[in-house]
């Protein structure tokens, strides 16, 4: 549910910037094949660096120091003139700073290394993402669904569970390409942007100079895409999105001599060729093969091979890469083993964990325990609940979960058990999340806090839908099914608080204007009035002078009277303000709340 928010946001955003119509155009040329070759102009539109500004201030990572030690905050202090201005003047004869380099752990005792920009990098990224993304949209296959808008691993396993079930494929071609994003050819890399149409050879100059900034302490790369930059992601893609059609065009997209009616004739016709029956899910640098014998298979298994190496100069892992008959093994994709079992005349997928999945998921779990004993807080009781529902919402795919869970459940119970005996009790409250999600739980609840812990083995299984084609952030279609349009909202106003920025405040105080009056949905948060150009303030609860922040949870948009009423230190101006606002419904706990932060009296409401 998260992540579906955080999508509906990110587009929010774009319209707020009014900038959607011109990644509508880009998405729209893009389908027809267009060459673009002045893109660098879009990308320091003052409208597309502040977009970014407010899409990666966000993410989890925009606190997350590079080389520089420069935070998002420290990029929020700067006027967005400034702002703007930086990232001008830095795109005009680009020159990327050094990369930190950090050792990620993974579960199998080895690392993965991941490469942090600078904040300042990651906002020229981000950028230049915003305005290649709808032009690679419309190029990438369907049936990609890694690192894409509005697409999940959830769709991924849904379209394997689609041709295995439905369609009977029955061997899966594992492929796993070893060191992936650490042995990209930059060369190569380049041209297949080229042939996507994005043909601006100074955009084309910046992203090579990306790729090839220097690593601190390590040099400057010759190959390879750094994982942790913002733009990293898109040009995985477009470096796979060659496989993709080169495997399609096998068989699912193949073009006929001959013009068929519809779909259905075409397949019939093609199943009489010597063509291979194939088809393919992709997530990031994880695919399948999905076919229907095993001469196909190992047909394709030893094409797939060679083409990575002819074409990308990629290598696959002997060890990972084979071929599976689902009907005697599993097959193990995004943390979970799939099998076909024999029920009644037909064959069907049963899923589980995989065996990694479910020991990550122990660890993670006996950490978090060990949190609460250890700092016995709220936080740290939360902290648990976020995994256990998180673990719950991604594994209830799996069909056999439940029987993973209570496995999970038995090993993690003495740990559980033993960590909180002495700050355990059996009352507390169940909250609405609680209720709403575990409500039918009947067994036995801890209480930590006062908070019930969420049961590790209280998953229920449910099914995942395929991804809807039609779902895109760069078409209107597309736009209404990700999300209702936003209600309450004058867009006057909207368009008004973007085109006029407060004069010498920070680039945060900005956006977070935007965030607010939307987060008020255009009401004052005292008085309940809707807002008007002209007669609104963004009130700062604790003032700057008493060491307040531009951030947004210190931050209110009321009417101009309610913030000169908060502000007023004078019996008159107290009568003349509230004289003002007699046809309102002032709600004065909030009103006084506001003014004692500032240093004022309380206002004793008249009845």
């Amino acid at each position: 549910m998260t992540t579906k928010l955080k999508k509906k946001q990110k587009l929010r955003n774009n319209e707020y910037y009014d900038i959607q119509a011109i990644y509508d155009e880009l998405y729209d040329k893009s389908t027809k094949n267009h060459c673009f070759k002045n893109l660098v102009d879009l990308i320091i539109n003052e409208q597309n660096i502040m977009l970014a500004y407010r899409n990666i201030k966000k993410n989890k990572g925009s606190k997350t120091k590079g080389t520089n030690k420069s935070t998002i905050i420290d990029l929020g202090k700067s006027e967005p003139e400034k702002l703007i201005n930086y990232v001008k003047n830095r795109l005009r004869n680009y020159h990327p700073q050094s990369v930190r380099r950090v050792e990620i752990p993974k579960l199998n005792g080895k690392t993965r290394p991941l490469g942090i920009p600078t904040i300042e990098d990651r906002l020229i990224q981000q950028c230049i993402k915003q305005v290649l993304e709808p032009i690679c949209e419309a190029k990438f296959h369907k049936h990609s669904y890694g690192f894409r808008p509005n697409r999940s691993t959830h769709h991924a396993m849904a379209r394997m569970m689609k041709l295995t079930n439905r369609h009977d494929f029955q061997f899966v071609v594992d492929i796993d390409i070893k060191g992936f994003f650490d042995n990209v050819n930059h060369a190569k890399l380049l041209k297949q942007i080229w042939s996507l149409g994005i043909q601006d050879k100074n955009l084309l100059c910046i992203i090579s100079k990306m790729l090839k900034a220097e690593i601190k302490g390590e040099g400057i790369p010759t190959k390879g895409v750094p994982q942790g930059g913002i733009l990293s992601p898109l040009l995985s893609n477009i470096v796979l999105n060659e496989l993709d059609w080169w495997i399609s065009n096998q068989w699912e997209t193949h073009k006929t001599h001959k013009e068929y009616g519809n779909d259905s004739n075409r397949l019939r016709a093609l199943k009489q060729s010597n063509l291979k029956e194939v088809f393919f899910v992709r997530y990031a640098d994880d695919f399948k093969l999905f076919c229907k014998d095993r001469k196909t298979a190992e047909k394709m298994f030893i094409a797939t091979r060679d083409w990575l190496k002819a074409r990308l100069n990629l290598e696959i892992s002997p060890e990972k890469s084979k071929i599976v008959n689902l009907k005697r093994h599993y097959s193990e994709f995004l943390g979970i083993k799939l099998k076909q079992w024999k029920k009644g005349d037909k064959y069907v997928i049963r899923s589980h964990m995989t065996d990694k999945a479910i020991k990550n998921c122990k660890e993670n779990l006996k950490d978090k325990i060990k949190n609460m004993q250890k700092y016995n807080s709220v936080e740290s009781v939360y902290e648990y609940n976020s995994a256990v529902l998180g673990m719950h919402n991604y594994y209830s795919m799996a069909v056999c979960v439940n029987c993973d869970f209570n496995r999970i459940a038995f090993d993690v119970d003495r740990t559980l058990k033993n960590r909180t005996k002495n700050i355990a009790s059996n009352k507390g409250n169940k909250n609405k999340a609680y209720i709403k999600y575990y409500g039918s739980y009947n067994r036995k609840i801890i209480f930590v806090q006062g908070i019930a812990l969420y049961p590790i083995p209280a998953i229920t299984t449910r099914t995942i839908k395929g991804f809807k084609q039609a779902t895109c952030n760069y078409t209107e279609e597309g736009r209404k099914i990700i999300h209702d349009k936003l209600q309450s909202i004058s867009k006057n106003v909207l368009e008004y608080i973007m085109s006029n920025p407060a004069k010498s405040r920070s680039a945060e105080y900005n956006d977070n204007r935007i965030s607010l009056y939307v987060g008020q949905q255009g009401k004052c948060f005292v008085t309940g009035e809707y807002l008007k150009i002209g007669q609104m303030h963004a009130h700062h609860k604790i003032p700057k002078s008493l060491g307040g922040t531009d951030d947004y949870d210190n931050l209110v948009f009321v009417t101009d009277i309610i913030h000169t009423l908060i502000h007023a230190t004078t019996e008159a101006t107290i009568k003349e303000c509230l004289k003002n606002l007699s046809n309102c419904i002032i709600n004065y706990s909030r009103l006084n709340k506001f003014r004692v932060l500032v240093g004022n009296c309380e206002i004793v409401e008249n009845k």
